[in-house]
């Protein structure tokens, strides 16, 4: 008995373990691999290398609530593909009928998210442009 429960501790620590190596991993990975030096140009020291891309403007500007939505309709058929991926592998050729019909619903379901998302006309990125900046009158 006694066993038993050493052995579950240590599935239970190698499974900590594991899922703490997943979570910093990235990390030092990430601190690793990044740069750490700064480009040294005229009038630029100090200015960090993005994708050899001299940054345009301010790092913290505003997203579209448009860019949200397209991530949510993304998440939903991510979803659909993770779920339709393993039932194809588990059907049986039995009732291969009403698995297909089973499908179809459920993918039909989902693809009410793009016709709600175009009904709201989420697919149409229309940027808008700041309005001009007038200077105070004295």
């Amino acid at each position: 008995m006694q066993t038993e429960k050493i052995d579950d501790l240590i599935y239970v620590i190698a499974f900590a373990l594991g899922g703490l190596a997943f979570a910093l991993g990235p990390i030092v990975i990430a601190r690793l691999l990044a740069a750490r030096k700064t480009r040294q140009t005229i009038n630029k020291t100090g200015q960090f290398i993005e994708c050899g891309v001299d940054p345009i403007g301010d790092a913290w500007i505003r997203y579209s609530a448009v860019y949200y939505l397209y991530a949510l309709v993304f998440i939903a058929f991510a979803v659909d593909v993770l779920y339709l991926i393993p039932v194809a592998v588990v059907y049986n050729r039995q009732f291969a009928i009403r698995d297909f019909v089973e499908v179809v619903i459920f993918v039909g379901i989902l693809s009410l998210v793009i016709v709600y998302a175009w009904k709201k006309g989420v697919f149409e990125w229309n940027l808008k442009k700041p309005a001009p900046k007038t200077s105070p009158k004295s």
